[in-house]
């Protein structure tokens, strides 16, 4: 009876341990969606390839996080340098997916729900990053999937019915996609310029599909918070006049998600 508590504990540990590395591998399949998704390539075919020589990867050199550190983030082939992007990736997701796994543990909503969400805007933060475009593939595709999976799983918005659930999606993808509309054509009546594209209008109407239009107003009125250091320096010290939204945006999501009941419950006491 005495060491019950040690193998229990043993047991976590290495369920974590799984979480972090199913996250990394998935982190490494994001790679991809981010390299060719913007460059409208196929995620599927060719397999994993170097950017410089194009030269297919070995499957010992495409192992996450790992492989990086041993060929010292360059390409075996040519020798070209690898992003650090890619390893950062993996990581993030590893991370992400942990957490994600401590909070909600092995249930429907951390797999089905959660964890797609945040992949989701994992590759949507680094496009938006390198591109400053929000690809329809995503957020469209993703907005309609949140609808059918709340009608599915209409406890996703505190409801029972699966009707319930699927007006509750629709009014969160409104709700969510009209107020950072009414933001942009608001700025750019006073801006006399875009200040809100229209990529950032569908993430939000996905997020609110996934997450219901309370948790849609949080992340609208967090993600300024959180973007407005980075998009001062970016703005005054870069010199940059496009600044992408989409990955405050997604670390907000991401807030939202873990303690987005807690917020709201200390806002409306």
């Amino acid at each position: 009876m005495s060491n019950t508590p040690f193998v229990n504990l043993d047991i976590i540990n290495m369920a974590y341990f799984f979480i972090f590395i199913l996250g990394a591998v998935i982190g490494s399949f994001l790679n991809v969606c981010i390299y060719r998704i913007p460059r409208d390539e196929s995620i599927v075919f060719p397999g994993s390839r170097c950017v410089s020589c194009k030269k297919p990867i070995l499957w010992h050199d495409n192992i996450p996080l790992i492989s990086y550190i041993l060929l010292r983030g360059k390409c075996r082939a040519c020798g070209s340098k690898i992003s650090s992007r890619y390893f950062l990736v993996e990581l993030i997701s590893a991370v992400c997916f942990l957490i994600l796994y401590v909070n909600f543990r092995m249930n429907y909503l951390f797999l089905s729900v959660y964890s797609v969400i945040t992949f989701a805007l994992i590759v949507v933060a680094f496009i938006d990053l390198d591109f400053q475009i929000i690809p329809d593939r995503i957020s469209i595709v993703g907005m309609f999937l949140g609808i059918l999976l709340s009608a599915a799983f209409p406890i996703l918005h505190g409801g029972f019915t699966w009707q319930s659930g699927l007006m509750n999606s629709a009014l969160g993808a409104l709700i969510g996609g009209g107020t950072i509309y009414l933001t942009g054509v608001l700025g750019e009546i006073v801006f006399k310029k875009e200040s809100m594209g229209g990529g950032d209008v569908k993430l939000m109407a996905m997020l609110g599909a996934f997450l219901g239009w309370k948790a849609a107003l949080l992340i609208f009125f967090l993600a300024p918070f959180l973007g407005t250091p980075a998009g001062l320096y970016l703005k005054f010290v870069k010199k940059q006049d496009i600044i992408p939204y989409g990955p405050y945006l997604s670390l907000a999501s991401f807030i939202v998600i873990l303690w987005g009941n807690r917020i709201l419950g200390l806002l409306f006491l």
